[in-house]
């Protein structure tokens, strides 16, 4: 972000618009001019919005200015999030207890904020009951209809048919 900014001498334009030290606008004025009232104030003269006609610069503390940018950046970084997509395979033919096992699965993955890929695997001529890979698909859908959301519905891709599940509420923060 302010690795592009043009500091002092670095500024091409022959005109430019002064912000004052205090945030205050002076006006418009030659560059040479702006420099030397950023120099009287022992400060740098940084140009802030270079596509603005003319280009805007402040006359601030540049050494200042890019710290406080890193430390906002740092701590921008620290609180995003980072979704992990998890996933449940399943069988067509999986028994009810081995369904609840992997649905338990799904759940703690979803309490953790991460997204749940749900794919059935088709062997053989098993693809041709897609239908009832739909069905097992909506039966988990509907057991975790309180905690998710179906994000992409239940597709056949390939040899496997693929449902994708997002947690509803916000993620749960760890202090």
């Amino acid at each position: 972000m302010s690795k592009d900014l043009r500091i002092n001498e670095g500024i091409r334009a022959h005109e430019v618009r002064l912000i004052g030290a205090d945030g205050e606008q002076v006006g418009v004025m030659p560059a040479k001019e702006a420099l030397r009232v950023a120099s009287d104030k022992g400060l740098d003269l940084v140009e802030v919005a270079p596509q603005a006609r003319p280009p805007v610069c402040r006359v601030m503390d540049y050494g200042k200015y890019r710290y406080e940018m890193s430390k906002k950046e740092r701590e921008a970084r620290k609180n995003q999030r980072i979704i992990n997509v998890k996933e449940v395979k399943f069988r067509l033919n999986i028994e009810e207890h081995d369904f609840q096992v992997k649905a338990r699965n799904a759940i703690r993955f979803l309490d953790n904020g991460d997204k749940v890929k749900v794919t059935i695997m088709f062997r053989g001529r098993e693809i041709s009951h897609a239908r009832l890979g739909k069905v097992i698909c909506e039966k988990l859908a509907q057991q975790l209809k309180d905690i998710a959301n179906v994000e992409k519905y239940p597709k056949v891709e390939g040899r496997n048919m693929i449902m994708i599940l997002a947690p509803k509420n916000e993620v749960k923060q760890a202090d």
